[in-house]
Parts: structure tokens; sequence; C-alpha cells
């Protein structure tokens, strides 16, 4: 297991409370979702909206070992939306899906308990 992901691993260091604003992390609707063929590891092709500030954003994340495309249409889910867009195989992803790794590794998105306006930042 990457250490990331190890729930035995220490705390990362210390960052000043600035450098945490430096990340915009927000909250988003999935409007869309597809399995990505081809990627190395199951994963699903996301297009989130981001509300009126941002707009909607690709992204692709390793979430099909626990998701379907259909399930994932409508709820809200957590995403760094300032990271550069990166290319994914044959796909470009502009946002960073957030999640936890469960006891087998596999992705449970990071999502608020309660329905939030599309685009409120994290804080």
């Amino acid at each position: 297991m990457h250490r990331d992901h190890d729930p035995a691993a220490p705390a990362a260091e210390q960052v000043s409370f600035d450098d945490f604003l430096k990340v915009d992390i927000r909250v988003g609707t999935i409007v869309a979702a597809e399995v990505y063929e081809g990627a190395r590891k199951p994963s699903l092709k996301l297009r989130i909206d981001f509300g009126p500030g941002i707009g909607e954003r690709k992204s692709v994340g390793q979430v099909a070992a626990l998701y379907t495309p259909e399930e994932l249409i409508g709820p809200q889910v957590a995403a760094v939306v300032n990271f550069p867009a990166r290319q994914i195989g044959k796909a470009l992803s502009e946002a960073l899906t957030l999640g936890f790794a469960d006891e087998e590794g596999r992705v449970v998105l990071f999502a608020p308990d309660s329905r939030v306006p599309d685009g409120s930042r994290l804080f």
C-alpha cells in the first residue's frame, strides 16, 4: 500500500494556514460519468459541475472498483480545482477528485453529507 493510503502512516509535515489556502478544494455535482477504457487500474471519467464561478471540469478517478457510472451521476464530490490539467493516458484530467482508501485500497469518494451550493470552497 502506498504511504499516502496507509492509515498507520505518520502525519505529513506541518504547513501554514496560508499554504492550506493555496489548495482550492471545491464541491461540485457529477453530471456525467463513463468507464475509462484502457486505464491500467479500474477508472471512470467524470464531468463535474462546480457552479458558475468555475464551470464544468473533467476528472479521471480510480473509483470503478466501488462505483458504477450510473450511480455517480447526481452526487456531489470534493475536488482540487487549481492543479494544472494532467494527461492520464488519452484523457485530460482538469480536477483532482478527492477520496480515501478503504481497507482494501479502493477509493471512497469524499463528499458533503448535506447538499451545498456547487462551487462552495472547503475551509
